[in-house]
This record gives C-alpha cells, structure tokens and sequence, in this order.
C-alpha cells in the first residue's frame, strides 16, 4: 500500500484495463452457465462495434483455452442448485478477466481449496496465458512439487522482507549456497515455507506447552536445529548480496532503459453505455428469473397472504364497525405486506458482490448498474402488485371502479420499490446479510409506525418524529393515499341509531387526522419521489465508497504498518526474547522429519 508503481520502469497508475486481478473468492452469479457468464461479460467490456458471431468466436476461444469445454452449458450453481466443480469455478475466474486480453493478470491464491489435479489444471492454464506474452503474477498457496515446476520467477517474502527473488529453478540453488539445502526428498516449497514461516516457532511453542509434542525427531542437518527466524533472516541477509539480487536489479534496470516500452492504458469497457444498461438488465433478468429466493417465493407467498386477508376481510361492508376494518386492511396491506419484500435482500447481496468485483475491474459504470437493477426487477414488482391489489380489492371489496383499482396496484407497486431501494441502500452500508435484515427491519420499523396508524399524525410529537420523520416515511403517505382512495365519497352507518351517515371525508379526516387538501395522486406522487431519493442514495454511495476506499485503505495500511513493525518477527534482527508468541523457541526438527516421500 506504499510506494511506487513502476510499468517497464515508468510511473503509472493500475488503469482499469492494463491490468486485471482475479480474486480469491470467486464471485459469479450462480444461476447463469459458463458459457452465458462469459458472454454476458464480453457484451459489456469488448467494443460495441464487434458483431455477434465475433464475440461469440472470441468467447468459445476463451473456453477453448481454458479447458472448459465439457462444462460450458453446466450452470455454476447456487444455494439450491449444483454447479461446476471448485477448479472449473477458479478457471472460468481467470476466463472472465483474460476475455480483454489485459497486459498484466494478478490473481490471488488460484490453487487455494482445490485438490492436486485441480490446482496442476489452474497453474498450467495460467503458464499457457503467460506464453502468450502476457504477465501473470499470482500469490500461491502451498504448491505441489508438479506445480513448482511451472513457475518461471519466483518471489519469497517473510516479514516483508526479500528472501529470494529470481528464476524458481535456482532457489534451491540459493538455499544450498547459503547454507541450507533442500533434502532430497522434500517439496522445494514445502522446504522454503518451513525456512521462512516463523509461525511454525510459535505453534510448537504451543504444543510443547501443551505436552502434545512428546517426541523430537532426530536430525542429521544442524542448521535445522535453529530458529526459523533466525533462518530467515541469513537468508535476507545473504540474499542482499548475492548474485541473484544483483541480477534481478541489472535487468530491472535494463528493461527501464528500453526505449518504446509504454504500456497503452485504456478504459476498463470499450462497450458504450446503452450496451452496457441492456446487457447488464438482460443478465440480471435472467438471474431473477431463475434464482427461486429473488422473486418466485415471495410471489407465492404474496398469493397466499392476499388470500388470507382477502378473506379475513371479506366483503367488509358499510356499517361502522367496517371503518376500523377497512383502516386496519389498508395498514396491513400497505406496511406489512409491503415490508415481506426485505425476503430478497440475501440473493441481491450475492449480486451485489459480483457489482464489486467487477466494477473493481472496470467492467461498467454505477449508473448503469443502479439503472439496470431497476428495470430487470420491474416486471416481477409488477406481478407481485397486480396479483396482491386483484385478489385483495376484489374480495375485500374497497370502493369499486378501475381508477380506484389502478391506484390501489400502483400504490402497492411503488410501496414495494421503495422497501426495495431502501434495503439496496442497507445492502450498500452493511454487506452482510443476516446484520443487514436485521438493520433493514429496524429502519422500516420505525417509519412504520409514524405511519398515522398506530399513531395519528397530527398527534405524533412535533419535534423529530413528525417533522421530519413522518414526511420521509413513504408509509405515511402511502397510508394517506389509501385512506382517500377507498374513504373519499363512500357513506357509512352512523354509531348511533338515527343519526346521519358518516362521509368518508368526514371520517378521515375527523377520525384519521388525514387533510383531504391534497388529491390522493400527490400522496403517491410523495412515495414516487421518495423512491428516486433512495434510488439517488445508493448510487451516491456507491460512488463515494469507490472515492473513498483508497483514502481508508492507506490509513488502514499506516496502522498496520504501525502494528507490524512492533512484531519482533519484522524487525531486522531477530529479537524474540521479549516475545510471548515466540515462546520459547524451537528448531524445525523438533516440528517434523527431514524426509518426505515427494521425490
């Protein structure tokens, strides 16, 4: 996080496009195949100008080269549904990010959690792309024997200091010359980790504390019988003056004196940003659509609420006691089954990680992404308003004619965008999805209930929870809306006998403190353009975090900084005597045998 970035010996910045960085964690969409991920990618980062067949071509190519023939039309698999194999997910990964043939590919532990064959298949791709003249750096974790081979460079860090950087065939070499040989059976990694991975001191520190480690293998190589970070740091300090760091700096060096070598930056997407939007809505559609936790449970479960209170509330009526039921069903209808749309909130923070991480490579822009979730989920908000408002406001019988019912749907559909936009916004702030309901709950909880149910407004205290609190509260005029539409020129029986029929004006707004000033259409107007406000809230903080993450990260990294160098494993010369962790200290023959069967 410190430092300068040199490119061929020039000072750059990583642009999105010159580089591209595959993840440890792979993040895709589960409900798409291989073949749909890596088209749908294509669609948005290669030029607009290409044609069909053309992307086609280059995405089959991809799958060529990264051997995943046999799984191309085998979805990746989700919560409820099987998918590819961890070493096929880890290679379609490192597929999606070489679609632009990028000048550099970082990746981040590949092998981590595969098996053997897995991790040989990863590596030997990754060696086929670098032949391609591409440069491919990558951390790895514990390599095999066969995977070591396929190294061309290796770099080793311990403490964040060089322990060897040059070609991986001659480290062996270099441990031989400074005085600590790999044996001849062992896996060269295997032995480099053990030199340098002052951990190992503290873990049979622990278990020699715990009487766990009762036998100590014998040895026949005294150098084994020191200190890992002792070992470490001859190993740093022979490494200084060798003739590999020698070398290692003379071609540094010489590649920054080679004239021409400019490396081209260009934008992450060269896709325009109408193809990106219509892209972006088909794959989100389609993962929607077949992703049964998106929409389709709570589909089901709307069906069944809306029947329950359609016959809980069955052709309520006109008489008094009808007015409390009707207010209660209007309440009911618009706060808590609206609130049942928080049930989404798990599968569109599964898709908000695959936003992170591929708008961390540049593959489109947040407006486009805010956009595109808005409209692949209209339809289904439509269906889910349709089904609810038809079953609920025909059998409960609110006031009857088609104005009135497409006031009712509409109500209900931007009632349940806005819980939508407001668990976007939540999802934004708290990526975790069990705080996030949790925190999302309590938000619309508390504008639930400045509502005008539970409370009449006009009697909510003035300071805080009706100004500003009731007017922010898309439930409130939601609420509000739904009164005038089903109160507004309706008469019902008086409480008393012979006296004069209630109006519905008179009960709303005697009884419910609701103004009839204004027409209902502007209530709705009000939960429309409380919508585009969240709408507006998680886009901005979208962009504020891409602002922003760099200014956290290198405070993060100072006082990590900060922390590390007060570890007595990062100091220069090994100190460990005041080191609980590091107590006491114990060579590597004492944590295993020399010998291992590997070769």
């Amino acid at each position: 996080m410190t430092g300068n970035i040199l490119l061929n010996g020039k000072k750059k910045r990583l642009e999105y496009g010159a580089v591209a960085y595959v993840t440890q964690e792979d993040v895709m969409l589960g409900t798409l195949t291989v073949r749909e991920t890596l088209t749908y990618s294509a669609h948005l980062r290669l030029p607009t100008t290409l044609s069909k067949e053309e992307v086609k071509d280059i995405v089959e190519g991809t799958i060529m080269e990264m051997g995943l023939q046999d799984c191309g039309d085998t979805v990746i698999g989700n919560w409820h549904r099987r998918g590819i194999s961890g070493g096929e997910k880890k290679r379609l990964s490192i597929a999606l990010e070489i679609l632009t043939m990028p000048k550099m590919l970082f990746l981040d532990e590949p092998t981590s959690g595969l098996d053997s064959a897995s991790a040989f298949f990863v590596v030997q791709s990754l060696r086929n792309i670098a032949r391609d003249g591409r440069t491919v750096v990558s951390s790895i974790h514990q390599p095999s024997s066969e995977v070591f081979a396929l190294f061309d460079d290796l770099f080793l860090l311990s403490g964040g200091e060089t322990v060897y950087f040059g070609e991986a065939k001659m480290a062996v070499q270099f441990f031989a010359e400074a005085g600590f040989p790999c044996p001849s059976r062992r896996n060269p990694s295997d032995h480099f980790l053990r030199c340098i991975n002052s951990d190992f001191d503290a873990i049979t520190a622990t278990l020699k504390g715990s009487q766990r480690l009762r036998d100590k293998p014998t040895s026949s190589d005294p150098f084994m019988e020191m200190a890992t970070a002792q070992i470490k740091s001859a190993l740093v300090e022979k490494y200084r003056d060798s003739k590999y760091a020698k070398m290692a700096r003379a071609r540094s060096q010489e590649i920054s004196k080679i004239e021409g070598l400019e490396v081209e930056t260009k934008s992450g997407s060269q896709a325009t940003w109408w193809k990106q939007l219509t892209t972006l809505t088909k794959r989100s559609f389609v993962n929607m659509c077949r992703d049964v936790g998106y929409y389709w449970a709570r589909i089901v479960i709307y069906i069944l609420v809306s029947i329950c209170v359609g016959t809980v509330f069955y052709d309520v009526g006109y008489g008094n006691t009808a007015i409390l039921a009707r207010v209660a069903c209007g309440a009911f209808i618009t706060g808590f089954m609206t609130f049942m749309s928080i049930g989404g909130f798990p599968s569109f923070i599964e898709e908000l990680k695959v936003f992170n991480k591929e708008r961390l490579n540049g593959y489109y822009g947040v407006a486009a992404y805010t956009l595109s979730n808005f409209l692949s989920a209209f339809p289904f908000l439509v269906t889910i308003s349709l089904i609810t408002g038809t079953i609920t406001f025909y059998l409960v019988k609110f006031r009857s004619g088609f104005s009135h019912y497409a006031f009712f749907c509409l109500n209900i559909f931007f009632s349940i965008a806005v819980i939508e936009s407001l668990m976007m916004v939540v999802a934004s702030m708290v990526p975790n999805y069990l705080m996030g309901i949790v925190t999302g709950a309590g938000i619309i909880g508390i504008l639930m209930m400045t509502s005008g149910f539970f409370r009449l407004l006009p009697d909510l205290p003035k300071i805080f929870w009706r100004y500003p609190i009731s007017y922010i509260s898309f439930s409130s005029w939601a609420l509000q809306g739904a009164y005038k539409n089903d109160f507004i020129g309706l008469e019902f029986d008086p409480f008393l006998p012979g006296d004069r029929k209630l109006t519905g004006d008179e009960i709303i707004t005697k009884y419910f403190g609701v103004t009839v000033d204004r027409s209902k259409w502007w209530d709705l107007t009000a939960v429309v353009v409380i919508l585009i406000c969240y709408r507006l809230i998680f886009f901005i903080i979208l962009k504020m975090k891409e602002k922003a993450s760099p200014f956290l990260q290198e405070i993060y990294a100072k006082k990590t900084l900060e922390h590390l160098d007060k570890r007595p494993s990062f100091r220069k010369v090994p100190s460990l005597a005041s080191s609980k962790r590091h107590q006491p200290l114990h060579a590597l023959s004492s944590q295993e045998g020399l010998n291992s069967p590997l070769h």
